[in-house]
């Protein structure tokens, strides 16, 4: 079995989320700093065998993508280059409010919050693509 990453890419933090072997469910893994990100993501995608990359493709609310989609696809085409493997791009509207929202009602106090939202929202754009792959 073979799994996919998750990535939620900021201008100065990069969120990653890796699937089970299985494909069904997306677990935070971590968050790095945007200038070692592509470093850190072939040593993941190597050592868990991931065959997909799934990279949030933030959007205008009315679908419409400005200079942060513009860099997610730039990001996920080096990914892809770097790795040789395919990369896909899914919409990540209001993820970062979801996954903060979630980390709020576990109690986790806000600057730890900070750090984790990223993960967390990786998780979030990683699950809705494994979903609508079943």
């Amino acid at each position: 079995m073979t799994r996919v990453l998750g990535v939620d890419c900021g201008t100065k933090r990069v969120g990653l989320a890796l699937s089970d072997e299985l494909g069904l469910g997306a677990t935070p893994h971590d968050v790095i700093d945007r200038d070692r990100a592509e470093e850190e993501i072939e040593r993941l995608v190597a050592e868990n065998e991931v065959t997909l990359i799934v990279v949030g493709l933030p959007t205008s609310l009315g679908g419409g993508e400005g200079a942060s989609a513009t860099d997610a696809r730039n990001f996920g085409e080096s990914l892809r280059r770097l790795t040789g493997i395919e990369v896909v791009f899914r919409d990540e509207r209001f993820t970062s409010r979801i996954a903060e929202d979630r980390l709020l009602h576990t109690g986790m106090k806000r600057r730890d919050r900070r750090s984790a939202v990223n993960k967390m929202a990786a998780a979030i754009i990683l699950q809705d693509y494994l979903d609508t792959q079943r």
